[in-house]
């Protein structure tokens, strides 16, 4: 009985944990309600006055992206704003032969009048943290703008968004992603559905009620004075931005998120390119919990709803730990449930964590219909979107919850960058791009066997207790089984 009741303790604290989580986007989605009713009345520079215009420095960083720097440069080379007053980096760390296709478009461009440089550097000390760094010591600008090379910002950008920095306490505008490719497959489709909630629900939800919110390493601005003041980028984590962004804010500077100005990108269409996007992402937020919890805690300034905000979006990756033990212990639970009667009760107070599931639901609905309309037919188009998605970020759990267990225990990693594609509709190829991870990882296997377990939990269900089965958890079983089944046979074959 000794190992049932550390499955219940561990399998108990789990739950609690995710519904604790599950409250917290409950709170920002009534925060988010609330801003969508407010009109934004933000001072902002007068650009119809000249000497109002300020300096301003973008930084294209770039490491091996053979196929999107034309479409990159081009698209930047478009950008709306006076000649004398921009400047534009391309912080090449390069290895292959990108780096001539860059240097000659970096020509052709020069020929239009931008102050355009093409900077090198001899290492990569730093990634993406060590580009920036050195680029911005040479810096012309006041303000910092940065895109990452599957971006495509639209000519008016700068002018949506300097203005904010008239408020000399703004010391980053972030804007919303857009997804270029959203509906080329199922895997995008997901990777959009994520994202937007992020961007939407989360997001406003957070800066709208002053708590800390991220620059997005990508799509925004910095004061540069900010980026000094905050102790400028760090290479220590595998998510700089997450790290300066939440510097800068316990040194009191603050963020303004616009999210009606949308930055189109395009999402990884190949699941390798996902999963080493996706392990970046949640190995760095565990890291940046690890680095900046003690802070966070410790600061005066910071108000305690703040705080408890703050901790959990640092956590936010740490939830898919959560998420994998529930579901591989859900099925030891299953038989604990049904041979030890004397716990019905226990089972009667847990299954009131259900309602995570169902909060997650009515939070995701609520940015579901701002992007594409309400109504009964988008509700039915929903539901089946929240469940693929949900289905599918439960298979990648195993993934996520390695790249966290990492980050938490200090494993260091190179930064590896997502392969770009210049893939926008399904006429367009990547099978011969040169930067696809050939090999899938070791733990596809387990996810492969997990899929299995999960049929195993299905099977269950018919034959456990005296009453006939019990099919409580067999809809839970069967969204893990699509979900593993999905990333593994996608990871064996590639398929987008």
């Amino acid at each position: 009985m000794v190992l049932e009741y550390i499955i219940i303790i561990i399998y108990s604290i789990a739950l609690i944990l995710i519904f604790m989580y599950a409250l917290a986007q409950l709170n920002l989605l009534f925060n988010y309600l609330k801003a969508s009713k407010k009109i934004d009345n933000s001072e902002k520079y007068d650009f119809s006055n000249l000497e109002e215009i300020p300096l301003v420095t973008i930084q294209l960083p770039v490491y091996n992206e053979l196929y999107v720097m034309e479409r990159l440069l081009k698209n930047i080379a478009k950008i709306d704003y006076p000649r004398k007053k921009l400047e534009i980096q391309v912080l090449d760390d390069s290895t292959d032969e990108s780096v001539d296709v860059t240097a000659k478009l970096i020509k052709e461009i020069k020929t239009l009048g931008l102050d355009i440089k093409h900077i090198r550097r001899t290492n990569r000390k730093g990634f993406k943290a060590g580009a920036l760094k050195e680029g911005l010591e040479i810096a012309k600008g006041e303000f910092i703008a940065i895109f990452d090379a599957d971006f495509l910002p639209k000519p008016d950008w700068l002018y949506q968004t300097v203005p904010y920095f008239k408020n000399p306490k703004i010391g980053v505008v972030q804007t919303r992603w857009g997804h270029i490719n959203r509906n080329y497959s199922t895997l995008t489709k997901i990777q959009a559905f994520a994202l937007d909630a992020h961007f939407t629900l989360e997001q406003v939800g957070r800066n709208s009620k002053g708590h800390f919110i991220n620059f997005n390493g990508t799509a925004g601005v910095w004061r540069k004075a900010c980026i000094y003041d905050a102790g400028n980028w760090e290479g220590d984590t595998l998510t700089e931005d997450l790290d300066l962004s939440y510097r800068a804010q316990l040194k009191d500077w603050k963020f303004k998120y616009l999210v009606d100005v949308e930055t189109p990108a395009e999402l990884p269409v190949v699941i390798s390119a996902a999963r080493s996007q996706q392990f970046r992402w949640n190995k760095g937020g565990a890291e940046n919990f690890q680095k900046m919890m003690k802070h966070v805690i410790t600061n005066n300034k910071v108000s305690l709803k703040t705080k408890i905000h703050s901790l959990l979006h640092l956590l936010n990756s740490s939830m898919f730990t959560c998420i994998f033990l529930v579901a591989v212990l859900s099925i030891p639970m299953l038989y604990i449930k049904n041979e030890y009667t004397h716990l019905k009760y226990y089972f009667y107070v847990m299954s009131f964590f259900v309602m995570s599931s169902l909060i997650f639901f009515i939070c995701y609905w609520y940015m579901f219909k701002n992007i594409y309309g309400g109504g009964f037919v988008k509700f039915i188009k929903y539901i089946g979107s929240f469940f693929t998605f949900f289905s599918i970020a439960m298979g990648f759990s195993l993934h996520n919850t390695i790249a966290v267990l990492e980050g938490h225990l200090g494993k260091k990693s190179e930064f590896v960058r997502t392969p770009k594609f210049n893939i926008g509709t399904l006429k367009d190829g990547w099978k011969n791009n040169k930067y696809i991870k050939k090999k899938p990882s070791i733990h596809v296997v387990l996810e492969g066997l997990l899929a299995l377990y999960f049929v195993f939990g299905m099977y269950s269900a018919f034959i456990v207790g005296k009453q006939g089965g019990d099919f409580g958890l067999f809809p839970f079983h069967f969204m893990l089984f699509v979900g593993f089944s999905y990333v593994f046979f996608k990871s064996i074959f590639s398929k987008a």
